[in-house]
């Protein structure tokens, strides 16, 4: 017996809403996606700078990596990757030091020539052996690294990126960040790691390229819109799609501030400012995201973190260690809902990398399916 086709309609045509109609057209269903920007691929959207013809990651950089061997293989099936590995930089009272904190960043900060094994006792002597149980970012540093290096890598940074005392976020954010006892300064540490060769915009078209997958770019959804269709799947805020009725859910947004300049301008992809007193967060300079290129002219950010506004662009949900009652609420009328299904960064209101996010777009596309039947 022919399953029947159904009419799934999708809010957004970021990664999470591609991966899943790529896997229900294959299936035989026919997908229209609404996506309110004039293209696709959402913040990891890619564009070449018309002056320098330098591959712009439009809303910050995003760089790849993963140790998930089938989410690998997806994304290169419709884009190949080049080798790329981000090594970041920091500068923090007045000096440039190697990120994440390894055994050069040590021993350039406290002026020493330790071991791997002098290194790793010298931190733990460093480390707040008090603290047994952190409750907070800020405990989970002290903890984990002592306070001199925390106050100049990460106190400042954390007070810009979030606009909350470190004291106020969860202990589970500073867990993502290694120190290391050696020489790598590879920021990640995943089996895969790379750029897509003709940006990730490219690459999302092609998870789009489908007889049975509709794009209309310039056009949004709303809940009553989900009459329209069999099924639903919202990318978009959790609370957005309520019309913020109980209220707002606390985002941050990121202002941008583009320069440019010729030959290397600040010679890395990436360069953090540690130090509070600096009002931007990063410096970007995007023709590193792309070693295999060759470019005269350079396009260069300067990344500022803030509140998210009513018409500003969500891009990191806010979990603090309390008041989280608002959230409760939105995502327990969200698992009510029986022909809806939220999913990706804001409509699950959770931090996710990109392979984390086509990860869970894999397993939802797939879980719908056998729900199916058939």
């Amino acid at each position: 017996m022919t399953q029947k086709q159904l009419h799934i309609g999708m809010a957004g045509a970021g990664l999470s809403c591609a991966v899943i109609a790529r896997l229900l057209a294959e299936a035989g269903h026919r997908v229209s996606i609404h996506e309110k920007r004039s293209h696709v691929a959402g913040n990891c959207h890619t564009e070449r700078d018309s002056s320098t013809q330098v591959m712009v990651h439009v809303y910050g950089p995003h760089i790849f990596h993963t140790d998930d061997d089938e989410v690998w293989a997806f994304v290169n099936r419709f884009m190949k990757f080049m080798p790329y590995v981000n090594r970041v930089k920091a500068t923090t009272g007045g000096k440039v030091y190697s990120l994440p904190i390894n055994l050069h960043t040590i021993n350039q900060f406290f002026d020493q020539a330790l071991s791997p094994k002098e290194a790793e006792d010298f931190i733990k002597g460093q480390a707040d052996s008090t603290i047994t149980d952190p409750a907070n970012f800020e405990e989970q540093a002290l903890a984990f690294i002592g306070r001199p290096l925390y106050e100049a890598f990460f106190r400042g940074y954390t007070v810009k990126q979030w606009g909350v005392d470190p004291t106020q976020l969860p202990a589970s954010i500073l867990k993502r960040l290694p120190v290391r006892f050696n020489y790598n300064d590879n920021y990640f540490f995943h089996r895969h790691q790379g750029m897509p060769e003709e940006g990730y915009t490219k690459m999302v078209e092609g998870i789009l390229d489908h007889p049975s997958i509709e794009v209309i770019l310039g056009s949004g959804l709303t809940r009553a819109d989900a009459d329209r269709f069999d099924h639903l799947f919202w990318s978009g805020p959790v609370d957005g799609f309520y019309d913020y009725d109980q209220g707002r859910l606390p985002y941050r947004t990121l202002d941008f501030e583009k320069f440019t300049g010729e030959g290397d301008v600040q010679g890395c992809a990436v360069m953090n400012y540690t130090d509070e007193s600096v009002p931007y967060t990063r410096i970007t300079e995007h023709k590193h995201f792309s070693p295999w290129e060759s470019h005269g002219g350079s396009v260069c950010y300067r990344e500022f973190s803030r509140a998210c506004g009513e018409s500003d662009i969500p891009y990191y949900p806010v979990h603090l260690t309390s008041g989280n009652e608002l959230l409760n609420a939105y995502q327990d009328r969200a698992k009510a809902e029986r022909r809806v299904t939220f999913v990706g960064r804001l409509g699950t209101y959770r931090y996710m990398d990109m392979d984390v996010t086509i990860r869970a777009a894999l397993d939802c596309g797939r879980s719908f399916l056998a729900g199916l039947g058939g």
